[in-house]
């Protein structure tokens, strides 16, 4: 398989690699978030293309993806939804939030691994994964929805129905 990137795309791309001179794999960051960014997830030929383009090995294009909890090795649902974890959030009820929007969603995070975090719900509409500090300390427990950011979630129906 190859990766389709739309012609757009990629002149964005070819853009952004050209403000790095002197190593084109300083640009592997902003290729990877403008990839995930158009497909919501860096898979196998998103990195194949990458390492191409930055004309690097994909071992080390992999290495950047797997270090940065921020790229999504699968693809996430339509509502992807991060739950900060920190001891702020935790105290103010985050595992609970966590527990009541994979109820409510119907997502089963059996399967969630470190290197596999997110679940999506079977529908694919929902999908969740715990995060680190989304800098709200105050207003535990918060979450993200896509970019939208919720403070005190206590109501999660109403949460989700937002997103319907």
């Amino acid at each position: 398989m190859s990766l389709d990137v739309p012609s757009e795309l990629e002149k964005s791309i070819d853009e952004r690699i050209t403000h790095y001179p002197v190593s084109k794999r300083s640009a592997v960051l902003p290729v990877l978030h403008e990839l995930q960014h158009h497909f919501g997830f860096i898979n196998e030929d998103a990195v194949a293309w990458t390492a191409a383009k930055l004309e690097l090995e994909p071992i080390k294009v992999l290495e950047v993806v797997t270090f940065y909890p921020g790229f999504r090795q699968s693809a996430p649902g339509k509502y992807h939804i991060r739950v900060c974890r920190t001891l702020s959030c935790a105290m103010a009820g985050s595992n609970e939030l966590m527990e009541s929007i994979c109820e409510k969603a119907g997502i089963d995070r059996s399967g969630v691994t470190h290197h596999d975090p997110i679940a999506v719900s079977a529908d694919g509409k929902y999908s969740i994964e715990f995060a680190e500090c989304l800098a709200s300390c105050g207003t535990g427990p918060v979450c993200l929805v896509n970019d939208d950011f919720h403070e005190e979630v206590k109501d999660v129906e109403g949460l989700l129905k937002k997103y319907n």
